[in-house]
């Protein structure tokens, strides 16, 4: 038996595997287009900055930035100082 066999999915799909971000427990897949998830976390932020309006939200903002650190590192960066700093909490209390 060969492998196409065994996994025709996997045979057929040759390109790089969507994105995922865990969130509360979850796993959220994310387009593969890098241009679209940019869009996207650009998006989020920008209109949560309009969250005092009915709708929109100031929880589009991190959610924005959570997206955004899957592309770029300075972001990611911020992203994994804060949760280094929130298990270092967690464990004192």
């Amino acid at each position: 038996m060969s492998e196409t066999d065994l996994e025709p999915s996997a045979a057929k799909d040759n390109s790089k595997p969507a994105h995922k971000i865990p969130l509360f427990g979850r796993e959220f897949h994310m387009p593969r287009s890098r241009w679209l998830r940019v869009a996207i976390g650009v998006g989020l932020v920008v209109l949560g900055m309009f969250g005092f309006l009915p709708v929109l939200g100031f929880w589009m903002i991190p959610l924005g930035l959570l997206v955004l650190s899957y592309e770029f590192h300075t972001v990611r960066r911020q992203r994994r100082r804060f949760i280094v700093w929130r298990e270092k909490r967690k464990r004192k209390v």
